[in-house]
């Protein structure tokens, strides 16, 4: 059973910053890639950014050049950098896993509970 939990959400003052964590628990067999997903009051999901295995990552428009990825191959963990924090990046942000629980099973996605970010003077 692969479970995501995600730390380091919380209230920052624009121009602030914070470091989102997502740790991987349970038993898999491959990890695709993995990445953040945003979703603010009333709008639809967005990919924020991701890191495939290999490390090559990607990244939204608007946050581009302000947040980075990263991740712990060891420790199937991944972290963003969030930077230069601006009040519409004020959304629940959620961890995703692509990849294979055993051998014998296809990909699949892995959702965190998701993790509060408000960027509010």
């Amino acid at each position: 059973h692969v479970q995501l939990v995600e730390s380091g959400g919380g209230l920052v003052q624009p121009g602030g910053s914070l470091r989102l964590s997502c740790a991987t628990s349970g038993s898999i067999f491959s990890i695709n890639a993995m990445g953040w997903y945003r979703q603010a009051p009333g709008k639809q999901p967005e990919l924020v950014a991701a890191i495939t295995s290999g490390g090559s990552t990607n990244f939204a428009d608007s946050v581009n050049g302000r947040f980075t990825i990263s991740r712990d191959n060891a420790k199937n963990t991944v972290y963003l950098q969030m930077n230069s924090l601006k009040p519409e990046d004020t959304a629940v942000y959620y961890c995703n896993l692509k990849g294979r629980r055993t051998q014998y099973t296809g990909s699949s996605n892995y959702w965190g509970q998701g993790t509060q970010v408000t960027v509010s003077s």
